[in-house]
């Protein structure tokens, strides 16, 4: 493990940070009075797009998962149907989750599916851009002691991080403080992107301080 390969790793990391900033403050200079909470919804969306367009971008020139096999043009596009059918899914999935652990069924539908995109936004896309569509290596990286670089023990911190925010924000909702971020999925979805954001800046700092204990098996 090089020391060079964890500077990409943070520099790709810090990135994807930078695009939650953006997707925050770049809306202010076209919405007067903008605000992550009075306009939550819209917020979710442009967090959603921002995100997954620095990951795909990132991923693109960084090319952690370089195969050394070249592939048609047919086999790309495939591919690339593939993944956005495996997000669509990890949509509606994590949808039935929330309604299966209290979300509204019928009210709110369209916040809990937002909740449910900008969760998968955190999670699913960066799988999809450094494993592809291909289940098998999703079930090798998340057991244990199966991933094979830091790209994969990033993506694992990061995805766990994330869902484990998006747990914590769920536990003030049921409180008597009032407060507008109270609201459903606010709390929530804040808390998967204050994960998302820790899972990021810890992941590199994490695989530097124990880069001599990691060892790494080729695929």
């Amino acid at each position: 493990m090089k020391d060079t390969d964890i500077k990409r790793l943070l520099y790709t990391n810090l990135l994807c940070v930078f695009s939650i900033f953006l997707s925050i403050f770049i809306p202010s200079f076209f919405v007067d009075n903008f605000s992550v909470l009075e306009a939550h919804l819209t917020w979710l969306c442009i967090c959603s797009a921002s995100v997954t367009t620095v990951n795909l971008l990132s991923y693109l020139v960084v090319k952690p998962n370089v195969s050394s096999k070249r592939s048609s043009l047919s086999h790309k596009v495939t591919r690339a149907l593939k993944c956005c059918v495996c997000f669509l899914m990890s949509c509606f999935l994590l949808h039935i989750i929330f309604v299966l652990y209290g979300a509204p069924l019928i009210e709110l539908v369209l916040e809990t599916f937002l909740f449910a995109v900008v969760l998968s936004t955190f999670t699913t896309v960066p799988c999809l851009c450094l494993l592809g569509p291909n289940l098998k290596a999703w079930l090798r990286v998340f057991s244990r002691n199966g991933v094979t670089s830091i790209w994969e023990n990033s993506l694992q911190i990061t995805t766990v991080s994330s869902f484990i925010g998006a747990w914590l924000g769920a536990f003030p909702i049921p409180l008597d403080w009032e407060r507008p971020w109270q609201v459903w999925p606010i709390s929530c979805t804040l808390g998967a992107t204050f994960g998302y954001v820790a899972g990021l800046v810890i992941s590199p700092l994490w695989i530097y301080w124990n880069r001599k204990q990691l060892t790494y098996k080729n695929n």
